[in-house]
């Protein structure tokens, strides 16, 4: 299957009314929303700081603004700098990609108020689905199953009888939060008011906003999400569902589209419950409602995330369908690309997030400086990424590096495809985690879909990282020496004045 980007019909811009888009993002994904703006003819404007002046996604980008800041970060979320570009460049939308300010209320409503169009859901919106407790409670008031839960109040201690109450084990959540920051699970009575406290405090650090609530933790949960697209006038469609289950320290490392052994009823039920809320909330463009699934069947509303998500290609992969051009589309007022009835899906696609981390180390960052980097090729994969060979990896940004996404006929084969694709693909400099994906893609669990968010933990042991063959580091230096040219010219370059002499030999 050729990829969905690959094969985008170009647009003429005079179906789409905006000229020109800033992309308030950088790395893989604004190269990506870059890709398809070049796509539809839509001039692609990036912001870079000055220290990613040379950055992939600013030399893609038709035009590139410098914002300034302390450190990136700060220049990356200070949206009044951001809207300032847009309109000094003539920007007539932006999107905001994943991150940042890309779930944020007041910079939604300022890019509005700025006269610029947004490439997401309305502020009103983002505010109701971006607070947790908002969110199931209109979730709950719309016939979509919430896990039973408690509610915040600022007595700690009154919380905490509360949440014992309903029984243990229980999972304390931030009101505000996401990747799993301010969350823990706890199981009695006597770690509760501290994991509270803890949760709280973390929560204002992260969030600004110590608000948490509690909620029945289900043992062994699977993570499904339904990617949506809605109107903003009440109509809605899914673009069928995602497993995220396999995750470490609450975040995701391996998506893939369609969900395994998952029964075709209880699908249709997860699918039909993500439309209603959509529908009910009137949501404009693209998002994703998550759920917690457990073993019993029984399927809880999680979150709504309300942007594009990191793991959208594997949606698009097995629906063709190229989800930040549904985005533009949508936000130029032209509705839906299809009804639901003729959506289709086709095989299945595994997605793995290459991360500058070190899975021997429990996942901790890793910095360096990208020495080589060689990419499998073939028509069934892309591979999503913002990287230059000499790029140097800090600690400034998440530590996902790149997306390895793959797509076969059925599950096996995507399998099979991914853990291929993984061995060939060479990233030196920085310590990152493909091997270690490729481990869990081969384990027995994985393959027969037995998978739940406890599957890292629960096969730690197997998952080990082992000493690497030496044969394995010879690969890696010839490799390099073919492949990065200070390498190659240092092992086979010829000096001058011989270099002028042609093909003189003694």
């Amino acid at each position: 299957m050729n990829s969905p980007l690959a094969s985008t019909p170009v647009v003429t811009a005079n179906v789409i009314p905006f000229k020109k888009i800033l992309i308030a993002n950088r790395g893989e994904i604004a190269c990506r929303v870059i890709r398809t703006l070049s796509a539809l003819g839509i001039a692609s404007v990036a912001i870079h700081h000055r220290l990613e002046a040379r950055a992939k996604h600013a030399r893609m980008a038709d035009q590139a603004v410098e914002i300034k800041g302390e450190t990136p970060v700060a220049a990356h979320l200070d949206g009044r700098q951001i809207i300032e570009a847009a309109l000094a460049i003539g920007a007539d939308a932006i999107h905001p990609g994943y991150g940042f300010l890309s779930e944020n209320a007041g910079f939604a409503k300022a890019v509005a108020n700025a006269g610029i169009a947004f490439i997401g859901p309305d502020a009103a919106t983002i505010a109701l689905m971006g607070d947790k407790i908002s969110a199931r409670d209109f979730a709950a008031a719309h016939g979509i199953p919430v896990a039973p839960s408690v509610m915040p109040t600022q007595d700690i201690d009154a919380f905490a009888r509360d949440a014992a109450a309903i029984g243990f084990p229980l999972l304390i959540k931030a009101a505000a939060g996401g990747g799993g920051k301010g969350m823990s699970i706890v199981r009695s009575a006597s770690e509760l008011t501290e994991a509270a406290r803890i949760a709280a405090s973390e929560a204002q650090r992260y969030f600004g906003d110590g608000r948490v609530y509690a909620e029945t933790y289900v043992e062994r949960p699977r993570h499904i999400e339904v990617q949506v697209l809605g109107d903003g006038q009440g109509n809605a469609i899914h673009l069928f569902e995602r497993e995220c289950s396999v995750q470490r320290r609450f975040q995701k490392i391996i998506e893939e589209a369609p969900a395994a052994n998952l029964a075709p009823e209880l699908r249709e039920a997860i699918c039909a419950a993500a439309v209603r809320l959509v529908a009910a909330a009137k949501y404009k463009n693209a998002g994703t409602v998550e759920f917690i699934l457990g073993a019993d069947g029984r399927f809880f509303f999680l979150e709504m995330n309300t942007r594009l998500q990191v793991e959208h290609p594997v949606t698009e992969m097995i629906t063709g369908l190229d989800l930040v051009r549904a985005q533009i589309e949508i936000a130029a007022g032209h509705g839906l690309p299809m009804a639901q009835g003729a959506m289709m899906q086709n095989g299945h696609a595994i997605e793995c997030r290459i991360c500058a981390e070190d899975p021997a180390r429990d996942f901790l960052p890793e910095t360096g400086a990208v020495q080589y980097l060689g990419v499998p090729e073939a028509d069934y994969l892309r591979f999503e990424n913002g990287l230059d060979p000499g790029q140097r990896i800090t600690t400034d940004f998440d530590p996902m590096l790149a997306k390895l996404v793959v797509h076969g006929p059925d599950r096996d084969v995507a399998i099979a495809r991914s853990i291929a694709a993984l061995k060939e693909l060479a990233l030196l400099g920085v310590t990152i985690n493909i091997d270690y994906l490729a481990r869990v893609l081969a384990h027995p669990a994985f393959r027969a879909g037995d998978l739940h968010t406890g599957f890292v933990a629960e096969h730690r042991e197997a998952l080990a990282v082992g000493e690497p063959a030496p044969e394995a580091l010879h690969q890696a230096l010839i490799a390099a020496a073919l492949g990065f040219r200070e390498f190659h010219d240092l092992a086979f370059g010829v000096p001058e004045p011989h270099a002028t002499i042609g093909r003189w030999r003694n």
